[in-house]
């Protein structure tokens, strides 16, 4: 039985939904890349993606929603499990941005883009 105190509590909810992006940044061999990749879950502080370039915890990526042109920075947290499509990699937005996903049903506990939720460390 797990303990409810000790489960990890999410910032807001994640939404399974594929999503074209184009991530931009430096390899962890240092060299720049720009890849198209899609998602695979997103949420109001950022989502998980497949890339396929050999990356690490804490580097720095640009991610580009290429339908509505918006760019945001954000911080790689998490690296997975690579398969066929790329290696999973989980990516926080320096800032919340619920609405750069471009969906039109953002559930309830994604804050607006008035509020300002400031960042926890995962």
């Amino acid at each position: 039985m797990v303990d409810a105190g000790s489960e990890k509590v999410r910032r807001s909810t994640r939404v399974f939904m594929r999503i074209r992006v184009v991530a931009a940044g430096k390899n962890d061999n240092g060299r720049r890349f720009r890849e198209s990749c899609e998602t695979v879950v997103i949420n109001a502080h950022g989502g998980l993606l497949y890339l396929n370039q050999p990356l690490r915890v804490d580097a720095m990526l640009s991610l580009t929603n290429p339908f509505t042109q918006e760019e945001l920075e954000c911080r790689i947290v998490f690296l997975g499990d690579s398969t066929d499509k790329g290696q999973r990699v989980g990516l926080e937005f320096l800032t919340p941005a619920p609405h750069f996903w471009g969906v039109d049903f953002v559930p309830n506990d994604w804050p607006s883009p008035a509020s300002s939720v400031p960042l926890r460390s995962s």
